[in-house]
């Protein structure tokens, strides 16, 4: 039987705080991105938005603990992995589109490529405290 509090203890307590980070920065980046020149780059800030609440989601979802919370971190950290390995490519295909970096752009690049990393490291604790 699976404990759904087993994500928020030993190294979970670390794998949340990072998360924290990162919801905090990517919604800060985000709102200042769309606040103060949208209309320079409105894809990757929006998507640079949808990253800050998908971060949210998934710091909520750990920190909770719980056997719902437990699926909804798993499906927030799977669409994160989609994200970044998927932004990151278009962002190197269509680099006039990504004029500013975002979070999830070359891969995390500008966050020295923690954002690449940090859904495998999300997924595999989600997996070894199943």
């Amino acid at each position: 039987m699976t404990d759904p509090a087993a994500t928020k203890h030993g190294p979970g307590r670390i794998l949340i705080a990072v998360y924290g980070v990162f919801a905090l920065a990517a919604t800060a980046r985000a709102g200042v991105q769309i606040a103060t020149k949208f209309s320079d780059a409105p894809i990757a800030y929006v998507l640079s938005a949808v990253a800050a609440v998908i971060y949210c989601a998934a710091t909520y979802a750990l920190a909770k603990a719980t056997a719902v919370s437990r699926k909804v971190a798993t499906i927030a950290i799977a669409v994160e992995l989609a994200g970044v390995i998927g932004i990151g490519a278009f962002s190197y295909a269509e680099p006039q589109d990504f004029p500013d970096a975002t979070v999830w752009s070359h891969f995390g690049q500008g966050y020295g490529f923690v954002p690449v990393v940090l859904p495998v490291l999300g997924l595999l604790w989600l997996r070894r405290t199943r």
